[in-house]
C-alpha cells in the first residue's frame, strides 16, 4: 500500500538557535544541550569549530576523539547546524564537512553523498544513530531534518572495518538529541519565500529521579519555487525515554519517524549545454504525479558497567519504510521541434523491513605492561524487501517548453512485483587500541560480514540465492610529541556492494564485492589554548571490480573495473576575538577511472583516465560569523564546488558553482531570538545533480524569519 498523501501539514521547522559568534562567557550563556547536571560544559557536545576533543563513536568503536582516531573524521554540532539556517540534512553536511558534496535527486531520496571520489549510498554510507539502513536500489530517505539532531558525524574513508561493506567513501552519522535529566524546552517558527513555513518543538527532562525523556516535533511545508506541483511538505517525530536502572545500568527507548512529500520535481530540460533562465521555475511532470516516503525507527538500547573496565552494549532495533513515485521522470529539448520530450513514466512502491541487534563489549586494562582498550562485538539482521513497478518504464510525450501541458500518467506495462528479496546478514568485529607510551598509540580493527542475498525477480523468471562474505580491517598509528598535537597513518580496506546488496541484480550475482584500499597520513592540533583547530590530509584510494550508475538510467549499472583517487583535504577553526570567528575546509583531488570499458553503438570504447561521473575535484566551505554588537550576530557562508560530469566520456559537463548564504540574529530576550536568513544570496543558477540531457537545479535566491524561544 501507498502512503496517504497528507493533505494539510502544519507548516513547519526552522530557525538557528543561540548565537555562535563568540565563546560564552558563562554557563548560563551556552545552550543548553551542552550542560550538565552540574551545570558545566559538556565534553561530549559538540561546539562550534572541529570537535577535535570531543569524543565520537563514528570513527571508532572505544569512543576516541578525532584528536586520537588515526583518520579523518568531522563532528557537526547540531546548534551550529541550526544556527547557519541549514534546514536539512544534505545542507549541514555539504556546507560543513570536508569534501563532501551533494548528488542528490529524488530517486535517491534526496540523500546521496559524494566523498573522495566515490558516489552514492552503495560507497557513502549513511546512518541513524549509529544503525545502518540496507538500501535498496539506491534509496535513502531518513532522517532528512536537522532539527532533532545533537550532531553530525562524517568520517570520510574507508569505514567497511566498522560498518560493513558499501562505505569505502566514508559514512555520515546522524546523531539524535538525548533524553536529559535537567528540564528543557525549545520551539522555533519561521516564514519565507515561496510559502515556506515551518514550527519545531524539542521538550526534555526527569520523570522521576531515574527515568528521562526527550521528545522532538517539526515539520515544514512550501509552495515551491518552481511551477506547478513545486510544493511540499514533511514531518519528523523523535521520541526518547532513559531509565537508569541502577547506577551500572542503562536502557532507552526510542521512536523516529519520518514522513516526507518531496517537491515532484526531476530537473529542467539543457537547451545546448545550459537551462534558459525562461525554463528555470518551469516543472515538466504530469497532473497525477506523487511522491511520499514513510519511515518507522524503533530502538532499544542497553548499556551495562559492570566495573569501571567493562563496558556492555547492546542495541535491538527494527526499521520499516514506505515509499511511493509516479511521475515521469526524463525530459529532452528535440531542436527539431521545439518542443521538450518526456519518456520514463515511471510508477514504484517500495516496501522494506530490517531487524537487527547488535552487541559490543569494551574491555580497558594493560597488556604486557601497556595501556590498552578493545571493543568486540556482533551484529545480525534479517532484511525484507519488496519492489512494485511498471518497468520497463514505457511511455512517451512531447510538450511545449514555455506553455506545458502536465497530462497524466502513462502505465505501459502496468505495476506489478518485480523484486523480492530477503537478506541475512552476521558479521563479528573487534577493535584495539593500544598505547606504547603517553605519545604512540596504535588502533587497529577488523569485521568479517557474512550477508547472504537471496533475490527473485518474479517478471523476469530469475532468481538467485549467494553470500557475499567479505573482511575488512585497519591499521593506524597516532604519535602526539606535545600535547594538542597529533600525527597519524593508517592502511585500511574496505569493501563495496556491486550496485544495493539487497537487490543485487541476476547477472551483478556473478560477481564478487567491490575491494579498496586506502593509504592516508595527517595531523590535527589545537592551539591558543583550544581557541584554534586545524587538520592536514593527504590519501590515495583504489577501488577494483566496482560497477558505477550509467547516467540518465540511475536503476542501472554498468561494470567500471578500476578506480582510484588521491587527495588533500585541510579545515581550519578559529575564535579570533570575542567578536569574530572564522571556520573553514578545502579539499583538493584527483579522481579518475584506471580501467572501464564499456560496449556501445560504435563498439568498445575505454574511459580510462576520465574523471566519474558526479565527482567534484575541489570543494571548500567557509563560515564567519561577528558579534558586531550586544545581542546581535551576523554569519555568511560560502560554499564553492567545481564541476562535474554527467557522463563517463566527460562531455557533459556541469559547471562549478559558489553559493553564498548569511544569517543575522537578534537577541530579543534572555530566552528568544529572531533569524532573518539568506540562501543563494547571488540567484546562482546552479545543478545539485543531473545527467546529459537535463538538470536538478537547486533553490534560487530566497529568504526566511524564523522565531525560537527557550522556555
Amino acid at each position: 500500500m501507498s502512503p496517504r498523501r497528507v493533505s494539510h501539514l502544519v507548516p513547519v521547522a526552522a530557525l538557528a538557535a543561540p548565537l555562535l559568534g563568540a565563546i560564552p562567557a558563562r554557563a548560563d550563556d551556552l545552550p543548553l544541550d551542552t550542560i550538565d547536571v552540574a551545570g558545566r560544559r559538556s565534553r561530549e557536545v559538540a561546539a562550534p569549530g572541529l570537535n577535535l576533543a570531543t569524543p565520537a563513536r563514528s570513527g571508532s568503536r572505544l569512543g576516541l576523539t578525532p584528536l586520537e582516531t588515526p583518520a579523518s573524521l568531522d563532528v557537526i554540532g547540531g546548534e551550529t547546524i541550526r544556527a547557519r539556517g541549514q534546514n536539512t540534512v544534505e545542507e549541514a553536511v555539504t556546507q560543513n564537512a570536508v569534501g563532501i558534496t551533494s548528488v542528490a535527486g529524488p530517486g535517491n531520496g534526496n540523500l546521496s553523498f559524494a566523498s573522495r571520489g566515490f558516489v552514492g549510498p552503495s560507497s557513502v554510507q549513511q546512518l541513524y544513530d549509529g544503525t545502518r539502513l540496507y538500501v535498496g536500489v539506491g534509496t535513502v530517505t531518513f532522517p532528512f531534518d536537522t532539527w532533532s539532531a545533537e550532531r553530525i558525524e562524517v568520517l570520510r574513508g574507508p569505514a567497511s572495518v566498522l560498518y560493513g561493506e558499501g562505505a569505502i567513501g566514508g559514512i555520515i552519522n546522524v546523531v539524535p538529541k538525548k533524553p536529559v535529566f535537567t528540564a528543557i524546552g525549545e520551539a522555533r517558527a519561521a516564514i519565507g519565500s515561496d510559502g515556506v513555513g515551518r514550527l519545531a518543538l524539542d521538550s526534555g527532562g526527569p520523570v522521576g529521579e531515574d527515568l528521562a525523556y526527550r521528545i522532538n516535533l517539526s515539520g515544514n511545508r512550501a509552495d515551491g519555487w518552481v511551477k506547478p506541483d513545486g510544493d511540499f511538505r514533511n514531518l519528523a517525530l523523535s521520541a526518547a525515554m532513559t531509565w537508569r536502572v541502577t547506577p551500572d545500568l542503562t536502557v532507552s527507548l526510542s521512536h523516529d519517524l519520518g514522513y516526507n512529500e518531496p517537491t515532484r520535481y526531476w530537473g529542467s530540460p539543457l537547451v545546448g549545454n545550459r537551462v534558459p533562465d525562461r525554463l528555470r521555475f518551469t516543472n515538466y511532470n504530469i497532473r497525477d504525479s506523487q511522491i511520499a516516503w514513510f519511515d518507522n525507527w524503533t530502538q532499544l538500547r542497553t548499556e551495562w558497567n559492570p566495573t569501571a573496565d567493562i563496558t556492555v552494549r547492546n542495541t535491538a532495533y527494527r526499521l520499516s519504510t514506505e515509499r511511493h513515485w509516479r511521475d515521469v521522470e526524463q525530459y529532452t529539448y528535440q531542436p527539431a521541434t521545439g518542443l521538450i520530450g518526456r519518456s520514463d513514466y515511471i510508477e514504484i512502491f517500495h516496501h522494506e523491513e530490517q531487524i537487527g541487534n547488535r552487541l559490543d563489549a569494551t574491555f580497558r586494562g594493560s597488556l604486557f605492561g601497556f595501556k590498552t582498550s578493545t571493543v568486540v562485538g556482533f551484529d545480525v539482521n534479517h532484511i525484507a524487501f519488496r519492489r512494485d513497478s511498471n518497468a520497463p518504464f514505457g511511455g512517451e510525450s512531447a510538450v511545449d517548453p514555455f506553455n506545458p501541458v502536465p497530462g497524466s500518467f502513462i502505465n505501459v506495462a502496468g505495476t506489478r512485483t518485480d523484486i523480492v528479496s530477503r537478506t541475512r546478514q552476521a558479521s563479528v568485529f573487534a577493535e584495539n587500541r593500544l598505547e606504547f607510551s603517553p605519545q604512540l598509540a596504535l588502533v587497529t580493527g577488523v569485521r568479517y560480514d557474512a550477508p547472504t542475498v537471496a533475490v527473485n525477480r518474479p517478471l523476469a523468471g530469475a532468481a538467485f540465492e549467494k553470500t557475499f562474505d567479505s573482511t575488512s580491517f585497519r591499521v593506524g598509528a597516532v604519535y602526539t610529541p606535545v600535547p594538542d598535537f597529533a600525527l597519524y597513518a593508517q592502511y585500511a580496506t574496505a569493501a563495496d556492494p556491486l550496485g544495493s546488496l539487497i537487490t543485487t541484480s541476476v547477472p551483478q550475482s556473478q560477481f564478487r564485492l567491490a575491494t579498496g584500499e586506502q593509504v592516508e597520513a595527517g595531523a590535527k592540533g589545537l592551539f591558543d589554548d583550544g581557541r584554534g583547530e586545524w587538520t592536514v590530509a593527504a590519501y590515495h584510494i583504489a577501488k577494483d571490480n566496482l560497477l558505477s550508475p550509467i547516467p540518465g538510467r540511475p536503476t542501472e549499472v554498468a561494470q567500471v573495473g578500476s578506480q582510484s583517487s588521491r587527495g588533500v583535504e585541510v579545515a581550519f577553526a578559529y575564535q579570533i576575538s570575542d567578536a569574530w570567528r572564522i571556520e573553514a575546509n578545502t579539499a583538493l583531488l584527483k579522481a579518475r577511472y584506471d580501467t572501464f570499458s564499456q560496449n556501445t553503438d560504435a563498439g568498445l570504447v575505454s574511459f580510462a583516465g576520465k574523471v566519474p561521473v558526479d565527482v567534484p575535484q575541489r570543494v571548500t566551505n567557509v563560515w564567519l560569523a561577528y558579534a558586531f554588537a550586544p545581542g546581535w550576530v551576523a554569519r555568511v557562508g560560502v560554499n564553492d564546488v567545481g564541476p562535474v560530469f554527467s557522463d563517463f566520456a566527460n562531455t557533459a559537463k556541469r559547471p562549478s558553482y559558489t553559493l553564498v548564504n548569511a544569517t543575522l540574529d537578534w537577541q530579543v530576550t534572555p530566552t528568544s531570538r529572531l533569524s532573518l536568513r539568506g540562501y543563494n544570496l547571488t540567484d546562482q543558477i546552479y545543478a545539485v545533480s543531473g545527467n546529459p540531457n537535463s538538470w536538478l537545479l537547486g533553490r534560487p535566491r530566497s529568504v526566511e524569519l524564523a522565531y525560537h524561544v527557550v522556555f
